[in-house]
This record gives structure tokens, C-alpha cells and sequence, in this order.
């Protein structure tokens, strides 16, 4: 007997890679799982399986940065108690973390993919179900977008759940009225101007040389990184980022003040025409607005 539930959680999160450096993403996790009827004559009860295998989606995989770290490109190492730091080097675009260590997600792979993702929650969950689920499949997979879409990064320091992380991120479509009518080549166009691209908040910069980050970060200036440091509810966060892969935001990051600040830059380019943006963050949520 076979139990399936669609659609069971989405995975908002960031990782590395040593070609795009950090990318956001959301990927749909669908289960099926196999085994013999309990005594009520079920595999398993739909509400139970859902809250709990979304408790550990959530607690292990969504809304951290999931880190390669068979990567040859990856240096990790442990600071102070429950903290660490991560490195992605890849020359003048290397990427330097310090961040607790609850805000990673280490896989042991050379590459974040749907599969070692996949095979990293299937070890994840197969301990922790009852005793008749003999078999279980999980699918990922990104949700069917018509239209453009980006992919970014970022953290709340505010938010008092996950998304206070500094580096968890989306893939996010984007969709833009003029007078009514969508405008896919500014879609298109803000597509790529966020294409794994890392939104940072303004009052959260620093310089790099006051960060505290790993012997592999020595090298960097302020002149190709911005610097970013902040304090929230799970304890301190610090990334060095290139600038080249960076767009600095005066306000939060907040998906309601993303749509203003797209709606605002828009408006720059058009006349009298009515705008209406609206900005998704990840699958099926998001903020529109006006201009």
C-alpha cells in the first residue's frame, strides 16, 4: 500500500556554488510513502505525516544555507560554541560567512542539486517514521513558472522565525501591469538584474575589515565586497560578499517592501502609465504594489 501527499512543504533556502556563488531557491517536496496497514487500517494519518515530516524539512533543511562540503572550494571551521564560519573561494567573487551554526545546512556532496538534496532528506526522514513505512520516495521540484523569475538572497534581522537567517533566499517569479497589461520585457529585465543576486539592507553594512571572518577572507577590501553584520533573536550574523553580485536595498528585505522598491524603480522609466507589481517570494506568497 502506497500514501502520497503533494504538495507537502515548500524548501525556501540559499546555497553555494562555486560557479553562480550564493542562489536562492524553492523547490515543492512531494512523499510517497509504502508499508503494511496499522490498526486502524491506515499507512499513516495524513495530519500526522504532514507535521511531521514539515517539522523536520523545516528544522534541517528550510531556511538555511545548505553548503556542498565535499566541495574542494569550501573551507569550513567552527569559532566560538554553536558558531562557525564557511568560505566559498572563488577568487574575487569568494563568499565568507559567520553565522551560528543552525543558519547551515552541510550536506556531504560536491554540489547542491535536486539530487543531493533529495538524498540528504531521505536520510534525514527515514529514522524518524513509524515502524510500518517501509519505503519512502520524495520528489523535489520547482513550481512551473510562466514567465520570468529570479533568484535571490537575503535576511530579516526582525523576523522572529528562520528568515531572521542572513543567508537564506527564493526563486521568485515577478510580474509587472503597465496600464493593465503584463510587460514581460520588464519582467525579463528585472530577472536578470536579480539573477543570483544577494539583496542586503543598508544599515546592516560594515566594513569587511571589522568582520569576523575566517584566515581566508584576509585578502578582501572594502572595494570589491560589502560587509555585513547584524544581531537578531538566534544570535549574530556576518557575510562578505562581492558587490558585483550584490544589490544594496535602504530598507528591509521584506517581500511587501521588495514590490514597493521594484514599483518605484519602474516608475522612474514610464510617463503617466499606471504600474502594478506584483513580487512573489518563493511559491504562491508575495506583496503587490502600486505606483
Amino acid at each position: 500500500m502506497k500514501l502520497f501527499v503533494r504538495d507537502l512543504t515548500v524548501i525556501d533556502a540559499s546555497y553555494l556554488c562555486d560557479e553562480r556563488g550564493m542562489v536562492g531557491e524553492s523547490w515543492i517536496l512531494d512523499v510517497v510513502m509504502s508499508g503494511e496497514l496499522n490498526e486502524m487500517s491506515m499507512l499513516l494519518d495524513f495530519s500526522r505525516v504532514k507535521k511531521q515530516i514539515k517539522f523536520l524539512v523545516d528544522e534541517h533543511v528550510d531556511h538555511r544555507l545548505i553548503v556542498p562540503s565535499n566541495n574542494t572550494a569550501i573551507r569550513t571551521a567552527t569559532t566560538k560554541s554553536g558558531y562557525a564560519t564557511v568560505d566559498l573561494l572563488r577568487g574575487d567573487k569568494s563568499i565568507h560567512l559567520h553565522s551560528p551554526e543552525e543558519a547551515y545546512c552541510f550536506i556531504d556532496a560536491e554540489k547542491v542539486t535536486v539530487e543531493s538534496v533529495t538524498a540528504y532528506l531521505h536520510n534525514v526522514l527515514k529514522g524518524n517514521l513509524p515502524d510500518n513505512v517501509e519505503g519512502l520516495e520524495l520528489t523535489l521540484r520547482h513550481e512551473k513558472i510562466d514567465g520570468p523569475f529570479y533568484h535571490y538572497s537575503h535576511g530579516l534581522k526582525k523576523h522572529d522565525g528562520n528568515c531572521q537567517r542572513i543567508a537564506h533566499g527564493h526563486r521568485s517569479p515577478v510580474e509587472l501591469f503597465v496600464d493593465g497589461a503584463r510587460h514581460t520585457e520588464l519582467e525579463q529585465q528585472w530577472a536578470n538584474r536579480w539573477e543570483d543576486i544577494y539583496l542586503g539592507t543598508k544599515e546592516d553594512m560594515i566594513s569587511v575589515a571589522e568582520l569576523n571572518l575566517s584566515e581566508h577572507a584576509t585578502s578582501i577590501s572594502d572595494d570589491g565586497y560589502f560587509g555585513f553584520r547584524y544581531t537578531a533573536p538566534q544570535g549574530e550574523f556576518e557575510l562578505a560578499i562581492a558587490k558585483s553580485e550584490t544589490e544594496i536595498i535602504d530598507t528591509d528585505t521584506t517581500v511587501e517592501l521588495l514590490a514597493s522598491y521594484i514599483a518605484n524603480e519602474v516608475k522612474q522609466s514610464l510617463s503617466d502609465e499606471s504600474l502594478e507589481v506584483v513580487a512573489y517570494e518563493g511559491v504562491g506568497k508575495g506583496a503587490m504594489a502600486s505606483a
